[in-house]
Parts: C-alpha cells; sequence; structure tokens
C-alpha cells in the first residue's frame, strides 16, 4: 500500500516539476499577491516561484506579517550547502536576492521585528537586520532547529533527538522561563513546530509507524481548559507516502504551506487552503 503511494506521489512531483521548469528560458515576471503564485484550493499544489531544478531543492518558506517579504532556504545539490533567499515587491513585482546562510530554519515572529533562526536570532533595523545573536543559557544545550515566538512572546521549539517532544519557554517579566514539554501525545523525532500567533493551536511533523508516510504533519488545539488535545494527523489530503514537514500558515490565514520531500532532486514547497485547519478544529 505505502509502495504505491509513494509511487503515486513520486508521478506527481516529477509531473509538477516539469511544469514548474522553464529549461534555459528567462523566468517568468512574478506580479500580484503571494509572489505571483496561482492560489491553491483543498488539494495541495506546488509553491515554486524560483525556477525548479534538480540542482537545488528550495525548503521551508515563509511570509512577512506585511506579505511584502518571502524567506525561504536553498540547498546545492552538488555541494549540499544551505543559503536564505528572499523575494521582495517592488512596484506589484517580485526580486529574488541571497541574504546569506542559513543558520537553523528561520522564521519571523508575528510582529516581523525579529527572524529566529534555531538557538539564535537577529533583529530587524532601518537597514535590514541585524548581526547573528544567541538566545542565551537556557537553550544552549538543546539541539534547535525551529524555533518560534507567538504574540504574547512564548518560545516553542524543537530538539531534534529521537521521541523528544516540543518544548515551550514562556515571557514572564521580561525575562524567558526554563523550557518544558508541552503536554501532548507525541510521537517520534517531533520537529518544526508552528504555533498560531493566540496559541490556539500547534502544527509540527512527525514520524511514527502509524502515518502515512516516513514523516507526517500533525496539529493539537488548545482546550477551553487551557490544555492541549490529542494530536491529531492532517490526513491524506495533506500527507503522503513520502514526507512533509515545516508546515507554516501565511500571516493572512489563508494558506497552509509546508515541505514535500522525495529525495534531494525531488522536493520542494506546497501550499494548500488553511480552512483544513479549521475542519479539523471541529472534530476536535
Amino acid at each position: 500500500m505505502k509502495l504505491s503511494m509513494l509511487l503515486i506521489a513520486l508521478f506527481i512531483f516529477m509531473a509538477t516539476l516539469s511544469a514548474n521548469s522553464y529549461g534555459n528560458d528567462k523566468a517568468p515576471i512574478l506580479e500580484g499577491p503571494y509572489v505571483g503564485q496561482t492560489p491553491p484550493g483543498d488539494t495541495p499544489i506546488a509553491f515554486a516561484p524560483s525556477k525548479r531544478s534538480p540542482a537545488h531543492r528550495d525548503h521551508s518558506g515563509f511570509f512577512t506579517p506585511e506579505m511584502k517579504s518571502f524567506y525561504f532556504t536553498r540547498r546545492n545539490n552538488k555541494d549540499g550547502k544551505w543559503s536564505l533567499r528572499v523575494f521582495k515587491v517592488e512596484n506589484n513585482q517580485w526580486h529574488e536576492s541571497l541574504v546569506g546562510p542559513r543558520v537553523g530554519r528561520p522564521i519571523t515572529t508575528p510582529d516581523g521585528n525579529t527572524m529566529h533562526m534555531g538557538k539564535h536570532y537577529m533583529e530587524r533595523t532601518k537597514t535590514g537586520w541585524s548581526e547573528i545573536k544567541s538566545l542565551g543559557a537556557y537553550f544552549k544545550d538543546f539541539r534547535i532547529m525551529r524555533l518560534m515566538s507567538s504574540a504574547a512572546g512564548t518560545y516553542y521549539f524543537d530538539d531534534a533527538n529521537e521521541s523528544t517532544p516540543i518544548h515551550y519557554s514562556s515571557l514572564i517579566n521580561g525575562k524567558y522561563t526554563k523550557p518544558k514539554a508541552v503536554d501532548i501525545d507525541f510521537g517520534d523525532w517531533n520537529a518544526h513546530p508552528f504555533i498560531a500567533p493566540d496559541e490556539s493551536y500547534l502544527i509540527w511533523d512527525e514520524q511514527g509507524e502509524n502515518g502515512y508516510g516516513k514523516a507526517d504533519l500533525f496539529i493539537s488545539f488548545r482546550q477551553k481548559d487551557g490544555s492541549w488535545g490529542s494530536a491529531i494527523n492532517f490526513g491524506e489530503t495533506i500527507n503522503s507516502a513520502v514526507s512533509e514537514s515545516g508546515a507554516v500558515v501565511t500571516p493572512d490565514g489563508k494558506y497552509l504551506l509546508f515541505n514535500r520531500f522525495v529525495n534531494d532532486e525531488n522536493a520542494g514547497m506546497y501550499w494548500v487552503d488553511a480552512q483544513i485547519i479549521e475542519t479539523l478544529r471541529a472534530k476536535s
């Protein structure tokens, strides 16, 4: 069953890759919202503003709060090095540029003033971003890939060790508390948390025997008593026989973006209508 699902997923990915490859042609002009991409419906489609190529793979994209910049990471498949890149819109056209080497799994705070990069961060300045800074002693012993902040400043982050739950650290009187494990029935290899700005839900990816593929996306909703509900698999509409990871929701709340990985040459970003979150909330 999983083998047939894997073959189907690979066929769909290669068809998408072909449709979004431009060979030696000049890349198209990107205009309009969402880096010029046609918004999806209930079925995930590729989010590929850059020319797709087996030479690299684009990963872990996110919009800044004003929706005028789209950051993403790129792996050079020849040397294995990662970089951080950005599309910025000027006069309704999007232009791509290099920011620098990738550090951690970058993502901005809900107000856009800080970019977290694992155990490090940068602050917004008048001319761009500050130098890279360290989060401090509380976080030095964690192997953090993605750390994300809620609107209230609470940190949610992963730890790149098997069977380690997602952790959180609250901001109280200007200081962060000692990290604690989030009380959810996590599986194995829990990673890349996305916390809703109001902390009403938490999305992450995990590996386990009961999923659809190597890694699946899961969600948990905050209950009326403040506790977290059971982990809910996003289901076969989102998850496939390969790996889904690194989910984010666009700042306008309309779309869910995530990574789909077959191998280094067959991987990329996808997006889908975020209504699926409300559908799952109704079932929680």
